[in-house]
């Protein structure tokens, strides 16, 4: 069965589809077979951002691994049983048509919550917590001391995600492996940044989960949207010679998918 990758947090701009967009094309390129789906049905940002790819792949005749990008199917209200939600049987559906024909399935989820991303969570065999490098961010996860250093209890983010796991060990299901991300992180060694790092590591140990590095604020993460692309297609497009900023990126992704521990996953790019 499929191993099922959630992308998770309930603030947006946290950098959740250009993660998903770059897990998934990772695996894709390991020579795995993923399908994803993008539960903000509004915005769907990393829907666009796979047709973005098609489109551009179609437009050059390039052929390069890619996600398979899914669409909630249809559910008829009316066969509904007192109580059960539709977004219910709408996500357990599609991840039950998808299982059987994939190595993994990734679900990015919208920045707020809502009834498909809680539950979601709950089918998360890896959830990945993309944050941004700020107390704002970081106050969706665990109340903090006005001096940065103490953590008073946990927020409404960290509390669904417990129930999360409340519902998969009533299931018999293996636990959740939580990883926080901190994402789009700033150059300069400033005191804030310190402070987050402790806080983090704090947290971690408190409420169980690991950390992993994430992205830095780079400019090439919106250049390549537009086209669908990722930093492992750069050489595939003819970019001859990475600047440096782009060979710290790829590192970070090398970076990144190593600290997953995906299963069956090896880091060769």
């Amino acid at each position: 069965m499929a191993h099922i990758i959630v992308v998770g947090n309930e603030k947006g701009g946290a950098g959740k589809s250009t993660v998903s967009m770059h897990v998934a094309t990772a695996l894709a390129r390991a020579g795995k077979k993923v399908s994803a789906l993008d539960l903000d049905l509004r915005q769907r940002t990393f829907g666009r951002y796979v047709e973005n790819r098609a489109s551009f792949l179609a437009s050059t005749e390039l052929d390069l691994p890619s996600p398979d990008v899914h669409d909630l199917p249809e559910i008829d209200a009316a066969a509904l049983k007192p109580g059960e939600n539709v977004y219910d049987h709408r996500l357990s559906a599609a991840v039950a048509t998808l299982e059987p024909d994939n190595d993994f399935i990734l679900i990015d989820c919208p920045g707020s919550h809502t009834r498909l991303s809680q539950v979601a969570h709950s089918l998360a065999d890896t959830l990945i917590t993309p944050l941004n490098d700020s107390f704002v961010d970081f106050d969706l996860l665990a109340r903090i001391d006005s001096s940065g250093d103490n953590i008073l209890g946990p927020s409404v983010y960290s509390e669904m995600v417990w129930n999360a796991r409340q519902l998969r060990a009533q299931a018999g299901l293996k636990p959740i492996d939580w990883i926080v991300l901190r994402n789009r992180m700033g150059a300069q060694r400033m005191v804030n940044k310190e402070k987050m790092e402790r806080a983090i590591k704090m947290l971690a140990q408190r409420i169980g989960f690991r950390i992993a590095p994430g992205f830095s604020e780079r400019v090439i993460f919106r250049e390549l949207f537009p086209r669908g692309l990722t930093l492992l297609d750069l050489k595939d497009i003819g970019v001859k010679q990475l600047n440096i900023s782009n060979v710290a990126a790829r590192q970070e992704l090398r970076d990144l998918i190593k600290a997953l521990n995906l299963p069956g996953v090896e880091v060769d790019f």
